[in-house]
């Protein structure tokens, strides 16, 4: 079983992106990985807006991403590039804190005109925390995630498309940790 975080970097607790993380955190439970969720909104703004990483919040947060084999980094795509808050917590993260970490991004914007994202906004942020090796990443549309309100919760469908991206992503991380899904194994 590998140690995988994923670290949801949107503001807004009703995001498509849920939608995306939520299916995600699914995958790696079925195949046996006890996925540990990091929503950025849930810590402490002032303490990230300030580097403070010496705060136990923040400390700990930290600490679930120093002991992980791999991140798995999910953000909306905002004005071309991934959130503020996200680069608020890539921020507090010590230097070559991703070294020796496989690294997946998966971001979510409004149109495919923000793809390069990925490559121009997040992957140079990501090697400069020591990220070498990452995931095939997964950039999806908004139109791949149909949001409705039901009895009060928010649910996600995503689209099969999206879900097989999503799932291939997942499949690769575990080849590249060298982790058999108990799923696919049945063990």
């Amino acid at each position: 079983m590998a140690d995988i975080v994923l670290v949801n970097g949107s503001p807004n607790a009703a995001s498509r992106l849920n939608g995306i993380a939520n299916h995600v955190r699914r995958r790696l439970d079925l195949n046996g990985h006890a996925a540990d969720v990091i929503r950025v909104a849930d810590l402490p703004i002032q303490d990230l807006a300030f580097g403070r990483s010496d705060r136990p919040e923040i400390r700990a947060a930290i600490a679930r991403v120093e002991r992980a084999d791999a991140v798995v980094f999910a953000s909306p795509v905002y004005k071309a590039s991934y959130t503020g808050l996200l680069k608020l917590f890539l921020d507090v993260l010590p230097q070559q804190i991703l070294a020796d970490k496989w690294v997946a991004p998966v971001f979510l914007g409004g149109t495919i005109a923000h793809l390069l994202t990925l490559e121009f906004a997040f992957k140079p942020v990501a090697a400069a925390l020591g990220a070498r090796r990452f995931a095939p990443a997964v950039y999806a549309v908004e139109q791949q995630v149909m949001r409705s309100e039901r009895n009060g919760d928010m649910h996600y469908e995503l689209d099969m498309e999206l879900k097989t991206r999503l799932d291939a992503m997942i499949s690769e991380l575990e080849k590249e940790l060298g982790v058999r899904s108990h799923a696919r194994s049945g063990t």
